[in-house]
């Protein structure tokens, strides 16, 4: 991995596996208030429910008193949102924002970042939250001065309270974090920047993303963000040759743990965490074993090939209907669980024909008056009962995390024994609130899909 993206070592000791909805909010909530220097927060939207405005409440805290204290002066928030579902609706994110923007002018910058593949017609004639299919931003960062949470979960209240997601805290670890902070930046200044009166502007010199040149965009986007990945990667490979060669004694587990960003930005023309992914499913040999879940299980057709034509060993965890994030949801969106039981069922159909059940295992999630959102994977060597890599953030290794919109999440590769029990932890967490999918499943009345969704389906998933 080290030879495509930057490469930063971390003592394991400073990583630390949040478990629920109320400890990731919490946390984000007390770290937001103690910030010095930065708070930078990337995410889909931020919801308007009473959650949320402490959040915001939070920043506002943080802000008012830089400004009173020599303490904290330099205190910047900068939140990066996508655009369309940042606008949904009458109360949405920017209203959430505004009060602060207007308050902290030189301290707060809101980006709201807008696919350049809706645009012309397209944009004129697909309504709100259809046109969210189009493309979002879609990573999820949260960072406070030199530690920050990667994670799957969005800035809403279910996210805080009953949807079930992972996240995973980065300690003092300054390298990291001004990588993170210094990509959401670069995706910040491709993005619409929101003014204290609502109005939207471009930076000064960039392309726009739908009134723009649609390839002009892409390339200047690429170029500003590809900047901060190659600029980290050229400085991990000289940080990392020198401390090799200084061949010290090493405190605190200091080489313990290596963190590997991965970026996938498709209409960017950016792709390396596909790379990574797919290099990493085609190596796991026959005797390891892989545990991935995705709370909307839709493989594209080529980690499908990977997963059912290699030996490892596979446990796929994903979401039963009723915890799907669409269950009883109006209109088309409510048929969204059906066809994702129509999707695992051929999965499940495919790996019978092939013979594979016993190596390929398919499992749902079940929980009572909650949803979940967890995606990632844990990597499992020969005779081994911890794993030593995971994959976390914000991909399903869907179609959507792949081609249309733009996802970060980390390789987090780790000899650290603590940090190895904490990662064996949250799978067997996940996985103890689940079923196995058998034949029997998909025969029971509550999975019964209807014909037009079957029809539908193959038309629509490369959209959800």
């Amino acid at each position: 991995m080290a030879e495509h993206v930057p490469a930063f070592r971390v003592p394991g000791t400073r990583i630390h596996i949040l478990t629920s909805p109320d400890q990731f909010y919490q946390t984000m909530k007390a770290r937001i208030k103690t910030a010095k220097r930065r708070v930078v927060m990337a995410s889909l939207y931020l919801g308007t429910g009473q959650l949320e405005q402490e959040l915001v409440d939070c920043m506002e805290e943080a802000l008012r008193r830089s400004q009173e204290n020599s303490d904290a002066p330099d205190l910047k928030v900068s939140i990066l949102l996508d655009y369309t579902r940042g606008s949904r609706g009458q109360a949405n994110s920017r209203t959430m924002l505004l009060p602060l923007l207007q308050r902290f002018v030189s301290q707060m910058r809101v980006s709201l970042y807008h696919t350049p593949d809706l645009r012309g017609l397209l944009r004129l004639l697909v309504p709100q939250r259809f046109n969210e299919t189009i493309g979002v931003q879609h990573i999820k960062v949260y960072l406070f001065d030199d530690s920050f949470i990667i994670s799957g979960a969005n800035l809403s209240d279910s996210y805080f309270t009953n949807r079930q997601d992972r996240y995973v805290l980065l300690d003092n670890c300054s390298e990291v974090a001004d990588f993170f902070s210094d990509l959401v930046e670069a995706v910040g200044d491709v993005s619409l920047q929101l003014q204290p009166d609502d109005s939207v502007t471009m930076l000064e010199g960039m392309v726009h993303p739908y009134n723009g040149n649609r390839q002009d965009f892409s390339a200047a986007a690429r170029k500003r963000i590809m900047e901060v990945v190659n600029t980290a990667h050229v400085r991990q490979q000289l940080l990392n040759a020198s401390e090799d060669s200084e061949d010290e004694d090493e405190g605190e587990g200091e080489g313990d743990t290596w963190v590997f960003p991965l970026v996938q930005m498709k209409p960017l023309g950016i792709q390396v965490d596909e790379q990574v992914t797919q290099r990493l499913l085609t190596d796991a040999g026959p005797a390891s074993t892989v545990f991935l879940t995705s709370g909307y299980f839709n493989l594209t057709q080529a980690y499908m090939r990977l997963v059912l034509g290699a030996g490892a060993r596979y446990r796929i965890l994903t979401a039963s209907p009723e915890v799907n994030g669409f269950f009883g949801a109006k209109g088309i969106a409510g048929a969204i669980p059906a066809a994702y039981t129509h999707i695992a069922r051929q999965f499940y159909n495919q790996v019978c024909r092939l013979g594979q059940q016993e190596r390929v295992q398919l499992h749902e999630y079940h929980r009572s008056q909650w949803t979940f959102h967890a995606k990632g994977l844990w990597y499992y060597l020969q005779g081994q009962d911890r794993p030593c890599l995971t994959l976390i953030g914000s991909p399903n290794f869907g179609y959507r995390s792949v081609h249309r919109d733009l996802e970060a999440q980390i390789a987090i590769v780790t000899v650290n024994e603590e940090l190895q029990s904490q990662l064996q932890e949250e799978q067997e967490i996940l996985y103890q609130r689940s079923s196995e999918v058998s034949g029997s499943t998909f025969e029971r009345p509550d999975r019964h899909v209807k014909l037009w969704v079957k029809l539908v389906t193959p038309l629509i998933k490369n959209f959800f």
